[in-house]
């Protein structure tokens, strides 16, 4: 697994053509952090692009099991919906 470096929004300003060629090239993760909390991470495309298709596969499950709960126990009319939600 990947190691993540961590280091200051300061730090990452100042280098940040470096980071950018480590992470993309060098496949590194870079986590950025100010005032000791880290804020966000620079990763490479390619662990983006793993998230977004878990997330899609998710999706996909999600929907699945939504279609099999309303077979199995039927539907509502939009009517009725905002009737419940006091719409």
């Amino acid at each position: 697994m990947p190691t993540r470096e961590s280091v200051t929004t300061v730090f990452a300003r100042d280098n940040f053509g470096d980071i950018i060629n480590r992470v993309a090239f060098g496949k590194e993760r870079v986590s950025l952090t100010r005032r000791n909390k880290t804020l966000v991470a620079i990763v490479p495309i390619e662990d983006v692009e793993v998230l977004e298709k878990m997330e899609m596969l998710q999706d996909i499950e999600d929907a699945k099991s939504a279609l099999k709960e309303a077979t199995k126990k039927g539907t509502i009319s939009l009517e009725e919906l905002r009737k419940e939600l006091g719409l």
